[in-house]
């Protein structure tokens, strides 16, 4: 009597979910099933399900990544050029910002320095551009306020 020995069938599923934390694919594991089963449904091969996998994956990690360089930048709001009215700061000029928002600035590797009284929208300008187009495009930024790089000096004098 040789009896065989039976494999759970989720093996290869508990095996799955460890091998891909080691590599840090949360979206991968996260989603696997999900998009097997779309697959499976759809009749698609192999390679275009692995293709569908590391789109999620990819476009997740971009995300993050660009939601940890807004963090590190360290602003004080989020803001968008969207939301932005021009024509209440008639002083700024509109086609200077559009200008800095393609970022060629950052190609030349020169810098930008957001100077003007209380007000002109300064913060929400430097947000908006650093966000949408430096973060996001994989460039690291800063956004520090006057007050704050005072406090910073004197703190470091002391």
């Amino acid at each position: 009597m040789s009896e065989t020995a039976q494999v759970p069938t989720d093996t290869p599923q508990v095996l799955l979910e460890h091998h891909l934390k080691a590599p840090r694919l949360p979206t991968f594991l996260r989603e696997y099933d999900k998009v097997a089963r779309q697959c499976a449904a759809e009749d698609v091969d192999y390679p275009r399900y692995l293709l569908r996998m590391s789109e999620l994956e990819l476009l997740d990690r971009e995300r993050r990544a660009t939601e940890r360089r807004v963090r590190q930048a360290k602003f004080p709001v989020v803001k968008s050029l969207d939301s932005f009215d021009f024509l209440a700061i008639p002083s700024l000029n509109k086609a200077m910002v559009l200008e800095l928002v393609r970022c060629e600035f950052l190609l030349r590797r020169e810098n930008v320095l957001l100077l003007g009284n209380s007000g002109t929208g300064k913060t929400h300008s430097s947000s908006s551009l650093t966000s949408s187009s430096s973060c996001g495009s994989g460039n690291g930024t800063m956004c520090s306020r006057r007050v704050s790089s005072r406090r910073r000096i004197l703190i470091r004098n002391v």
